[in-house]
């Protein structure tokens, strides 16, 4: 027999608290999340890297560079706007994912995000 988890919505602001192409760190039942606005896409990602618990969501966002065998290994940039280095180690995840770059066995959670009646609210 299944057990179904209910799931619930918290308000962490209004959709101008996160303008395009910003993140900010929010607080949800004592849990750091950063919230990622991505070209107007928001995404949601727990502020703790794996590695040593570093405040991952507090890191730069950019691209990463991509080499491909089928491309000779020509570096490519790839994923602008859709990469958090953790700002102790440099370790890199895709915050629509959570997946780690250099390890593919780390994959952070994810939340979902909605925007409903003005309110921008995490999905736990």
């Amino acid at each position: 027999m299944e057990t179904k988890v209910q799931e619930a919505k918290y308000v962490v602001g209004a959709p101008e608290d996160f303008p395009p192409d910003s993140h900010k760190v929010v607080t949800v039942r004592g849990r750091e999340i950063g919230i990622f606005n991505i070209s107007g896409e928001l995404h949601a990602i727990p502020n703790l890297c794996p590695h040593q618990l570093g405040p991952l969501c507090e890191g730069r966002v950019s691209g990463t560079l991509d080499a491909k065998r089928e491309n000779d290994w020509k570096l490519e940039w790839v994923h602008d706007g859709h990469i958090v280095a953790c700002p102790w180690h440099g370790l890199e995840y895709h915050i629509p994912t959570g997946q780690c770059l250099a390890y593919a066995a780390i994959k952070l959670r994810t939340y979902k995000v909605v925007v409903e009646k003005g309110k921008v609210m995490v999905v736990i």
